[in-house]
């Protein structure tokens, strides 16, 4: 988690996973936009706790991620774009920092699309067989219906170099 201390000791963890032998598994967003939009209504939740006075990350039913998606965060179009390019930064370095070190690299979006993990499960040296995740997908709807002011994000973005995060949905 790089939240948790991961980027300001990376000198110390790297040092450490070399030692161990320690395998790291980078799981990434393609679509920064989407992960922005799903840190604000996680953040939500852990205040509001919509889920009979519980937090919830990650869901097993339909009914709960109906009702965690139900909340729209407002974007700060005025930070949006430096928001993105710290996130984008952030993850550069992340890769630099421990490209010395045995990783691999995947993106949600990915692991969404194909069920096919064997890379992953040969990459983690372990016998392959089918994976499955009784994980529910919060966020489906296209990304203007998950967020109250669309209309100054979307200006926003339009015509730099993240535009494409306001198109980008992939299907499930």
């Amino acid at each position: 988690m790089f939240n948790q201390g991961l980027m300001e000791y990376h000198e110390e963890i790297v040092e450490y996973f070399t030692r161990r032998g320690v395998s790291a598994i980078f799981l990434f967003r393609r679509n920064l936009l989407r992960r922005l939009i799903s840190i604000l209504a996680n953040s939500y939740d852990q205040k509001a706790k919509q889920l009979n006075g519980t937090h919830k990350s990650h869901v097993h039913s339909r009914d709960e991620a109906d009702i965690l998606a139900r909340y729209k965060p407002e974007i700060n179009s005025t930070l949006l774009i430096p928001n993105l390019k710290h996130t984008q930064e952030w993850t550069s370095d992340a890769v630099e920092y421990f490209n010395s070190t045995r990783h691999i690299v995947l993106y949600y979006e990915d692991l969404v699309k194909y069920t096919n993990l064997l890379h992953v499960q040969e990459f983690l040296k372990v016998p392959p067989m089918q994976l499955t995740s009784r994980q529910v997908k919060i966020h489906t709807r296209p990304l203007s219906d998950q967020v109250t002011n669309w209309d100054d994000v979307y200006k926003t973005l339009k015509g730099t170099e993240y535009e494409t995060f306001l198109n980008t949905d992939y299907q499930l």
